[in-house]
């Protein structure tokens, strides 16, 4: 039975927040008047685990962070997760986690090198623009982190799709203008900045989702970034939503735009729509 079934049962449980799977502490009819420790029934559902996931390039060691269900052992399809700007936090292994609860191998990629991780607006600008102004290193870290993912015995020997958000959703959107070979790139309130030197045919789905009040994105840079993507032969999708803003998808917008005066906001509504779409896509494209 194809994994979509569990990818639609686990959706609205998996929202947001870590997809950790854990054991029932139920007891199996033992004595209430016993004094031994009840007997614990063992969870049948998945069981995420995580781990460190290092790979080099360019005499840089990068970490990232690998998610799988360790409770089911056929190969499964990998998903590349990027990074918002603040580079690889709490909120990006989340995503992945989730996704190895629905199905998948998620490895949530460093690409800013030895595990970096922005505590402050102006820091996460400069390691953002830094991968972005040399997009050749860029695609060969993520290139590397691919190469390594394929040889992991967890992963199927099939299509990968990557997924980012902000700063990530820009990169993944690049390594489909530049002809990555992925199945689908979908991209979270992602800035349409096309920074790949070198173009690439691309035949697979990309979806796009975008705050309809994201003062951050321009919609004329979203169209052209969208018709650039057709040219090279993607099947584009974009999806608005009118009340959204930056960062609608992290349900830490709302304290990050306080704490640095930034226009972010969490939209609850929209982060569900967006990753049940996103789950259909990657269903489609990869669990053929």
């Amino acid at each position: 039975m194809r994994p979509l079934f569990m990818l639609l049962c686990l959706i609205a449980g998996l929202m947001t927040g870590s997809a950790m799977a854990q054991e029932s502490s139920l007891p199996t009819g033992a004595d209430p008047e016993s004094e031994s420790e009840p007997e614990l029934i063992t969870s049948w559902g998945p069981r995420v685990e995580g781990e460190t996931f290092e790979y080099s390039t360019g005499g840089q060691t990068y970490q990232g962070y690998l998610a799988r269900n360790v409770n089911d052992n056929r190969p499964r399809p990998a998903v590349l997760v990027v990074h918002e700007w603040w580079g690889l936090d709490s909120y990006a292994r989340a995503r992945a986690d989730q996704l190895a609860a629905l199905g998948f191998v998620a490895l949530a990629v460093d690409m800013y090198g030895d595990g970096q991780v922005a505590t402050h607006p102006d820091q996460a600008g400069e390691f953002s623009s830094r991968v972005m102004q040399d997009w050749p290193a860029a695609r060969a870290r993520f290139e590397a982190a691919m190469s390594q993912l394929r040889q992991h015995p967890a992963v199927a020997d099939t299509g990968m799709a990557a997924l980012g958000y902000c700063f990530g959703g820009s990169v993944v959107m690049n390594m489909a203008l530049s002809g990555m070979p992925l199945e689908a790139v979908i991209s979270f309130h992602g800035a349409p900045i096309q920074a790949a030197s070198a173009r690439g045919g691309f035949n697979g789905a990309v979806q796009i989702h975008n705050g309809g009040a994201d003062a951050l994105v321009e919609r004329g840079d979203l169209s052209a970034m969208a018709h650039a993507l057709e040219a090279q032969g993607a099947d584009v999708e974009v999806i608005t939503y009118p009340q959204a803003l930056h960062g609608f998808t992290n349900p830490g917008a709302d304290a990050l735009a306080e704490e640095f005066d930034l226009p972010l906001g969490y939209n609850a509504a929209a982060d569900a729509s967006s990753w049940q779409a996103a789950l259909l896509l990657l269903d489609r494209t990869l669990n053929q």
